[in-house]
């Protein structure tokens, strides 16, 4: 459109009006308004413009001229300072942290810390850019956070850290608070809990009351901190312990599973379920001595001679085959009283006999993936023999080699040299045992179907694991305050236990992690002009879901600063698609 100099005659004179036409799309055709009254010829004239017509028509002219530069100039218009694109992937798991309502228990949590900004508002704002695009905590201040939609950062990058860290220190009471929060809008089911633990290496050498160096499970050499997890029969996160390396994880389900009952004012009895890494006796001691049951696996390979015969002698096995009649697993199962070495209160063994039913399942396809790794051990260890390589430099293939000070004769002498001999044993009691496991329980009266059913939900919890460290990047970690350090990782937590929620309990598990992660992340608009945003996510099926589910336009091109507005102030109710069946009845 353009500009154009407007003359209306009256009874006073000549009136000269520049106005602007434009396209009106309410009316579909060009209309007109006024830009600028200049006022009456004859008055103009005796103000000094000798022809006031001719003058105002050049001025009009180079104002159209400077609208057709600056039309060329957007054409080819130059990146700006600030990115045009906008996270919008968190409005989910927003909806959900918004309806369990934890704002105002954190509020009171901060109450001694004299913060004068908002502790809730700084977590919340952490975890969901932990979901949307993990990074730094530097780097999430500055380049994450002053992009999602709906998300209040109002604070400083100093006082993120002094939050954090005080998070960290009162950890236990924001997992008690959400733990209080969850369980009022979506009960949980504590028949069954799920416990493992992994760890988390540090790009540091140095080693502190929290970090210390142990058997980190990246084969690094750096510090790592253990960290155990614990989730409920829904496989929903309901406790974290954040623990030194050089600790043993055997004692800790006991532990966690205690004190949250005593914290959350749990009920009942729960069946602990665990893989080999935090099974022992003393667990399954205190489990039956705290009234609960448990589901353990244990090693095939570490059994006594008697029971090791028998988990793999080829009596009493029931094969379970697809529809195609191919064999998937196998089973058999025995139950009586079994005994343990529990400690007693002396600090001594003493030997017990519970009550127990044991499964040993056989895999063929878990047995090709262990025979493989064997042999790739072992031909490791071949290599490094025939190089005399250091004891160090075998790893995990270490365990096939056996080191003896031997001289040139063959012969086993104290002050020969140490060398590496292939301990063919112990290649064939691995390959022997390659596809077996065995499942403890207390659960006797489970038939074996059940037991493996509910022990094999356990890749639930590996997967929770899996998620912080990949999907979230939990590590690595370069924060150097011990409680910064438990801050990260309950911010890692409550990421997962909003992600679970929202696949488990508002989706009905009908989409898996990844799904929700490729939400979290594709979700992005980007801003075309002050009222405009342009939708730059990929149409997926969780996509087409909640949109259907909340009416709201995840799926249009074109987006408005308010429907913008709108997706990131989406309730748990539109997510519950609470309004579409209000709709649906009405109709």
């Amino acid at each position: 459109m353009a500009y154009f100099l407007k003359k209306s005659r009256n009874k006073k004179g000549l009136y000269l009006q520049i106005y602007e036409s434009f396209w009106d799309p309410g009316r579909g055709h060009t209309a007109h308004r006024s830009v600028r009254a200049i006022g009456y010829e004859h008055e103009l004239r005796e103000s000094g413009i000798a022809d006031p017509v001719a003058h105002f028509r050049a001025e009009v002219a180079s104002m159209n001229a400077g609208r057709k530069a600056a039309q060329e100039r957007s054409k080819a218009a130059e990146i700006g300072p600030e990115p045009a694109e906008r996270h919008l992937g968190h409005f989910a798991i927003k909806a959900i942290d918004d309806a369990l309502g934890a704002a105002s228990d954190l509020a009171y949590l901060q109450i001694p810390s004299g913060f004068r900004f908002s502790l809730a508002d700084l977590l919340s704002s952490l975890v969901y850019a932990r979901a949307v695009a993990p990074r730094s905590k530097s780097r999430t201040f500055h380049d994450v956070l002053p992009l999602m939609e709906g998300v209040e950062a109002d604070f400083s990058l100093d006082q993120l850290y002094d939050g954090l860290s005080y998070l960290g220190e009162e950890h236990e009471k924001v997992v008690e608070i959400y733990n209080d929060r969850v369980a009022e809008l979506f009960p949980r089911d504590t028949s069954v809990s799920y416990f493992d633990c992994t760890n988390f290496y540090f790009e540091t050498g140095r080693e502190d009351g929290l970090r210390r160096k142990g058997p980190s499970k990246e084969h690094r050499p750096e510090p790592i901190v253990s960290m155990g997890l614990l989730l409920d029969a829904d496989c929903v996160p309901m406790g974290m312990s954040v623990f030194p390396s050089n600790e043993s994880e055997k004692p800790q389900p006991g532990e966690i599973i205690s004190q949250l009952k005593g914290r959350n004012a749990i009920a009942g009895r729960t069946v602990r379920v665990a893989d080999k890494g935090p099974d022992c006796a003393d667990n399954v001691a205190d489990a039956v001595l705290s009234g609960d049951g448990y589901v353990f696996s244990r090693s095939v390979k570490t059994l006594p001679a008697k029971e090791r015969a028998w988990a793999l002698s080829e009596d009493g096995w029931v094969d379970v085959c697809d529809d195609g009649g191919n064999l998937v697993w196998s089973y058999k199962e025995a139950a009586g009283d079994f005994e343990y070495k529990v400690a007693g209160e002396d600090g001594g063994k003493r030997a017990v006999a519970l009550p127990e039913k044991r499964v040993v399942t056989y895999s063929p396809k878990l047995a090709r993936k262990q025979t493989y790794e064997i042999n790739r051990q072992v031909e490791k260890a071949r290599a490094l023999r025939l190089a005399a390589a250091r004891r160090s430099e075998y790893g995990d293939s270490a365990k096939f080699v056996t080191f003896a000070p031997v001289d040139k004769e063959g012969e086993v002498r104290d002050d020969a040299r140490v060398v590496a001999t292939l301990n063919h044993e112990a290649i064939r009691r691995a390959r022997s045992v390659a596809g077996y496991n065995m499942i403890v329980t207390s659960e006797t009266g489970m038939s074996a179907r059940e037991i493996y059913d509910t022990y094999h939900r356990l890749w639930r919890i590996e997967e929770s694991f899996r998620v912080m460290k990949s999907e979230l990047d939990a590590r690595p970690v370069y924060l150097q305050r011990p409680s910064s350090v438990t801050g990260h990782f309950l911010v890692c937590y409550l990421a997962v236990l909003l992600t679970r929620l929202l696949q488990v309990r508002v989706l009905g598990d009908g989409f898996s992690s990844e799904d929700l992660t490729g939400l979290f992340r594709g979700l992005n608009v980007c801003r075309a002009s002050e009222r405009k945003y342009v939708n730059v996510s990929r149409r997926t099926p969780i996509i087409e879901e909640l949109a259907g589910r909340t009416g709201l336009p995840l799926l249009h091109f074109n987006l408005t600063k308010g429907e913008v507005k709108s997706i990131a102030d989406c309730t748990l109710a539109m997510l519950q698609g609470k309004k579409k069946e209000a709709h649906d009845q009405r109709k």
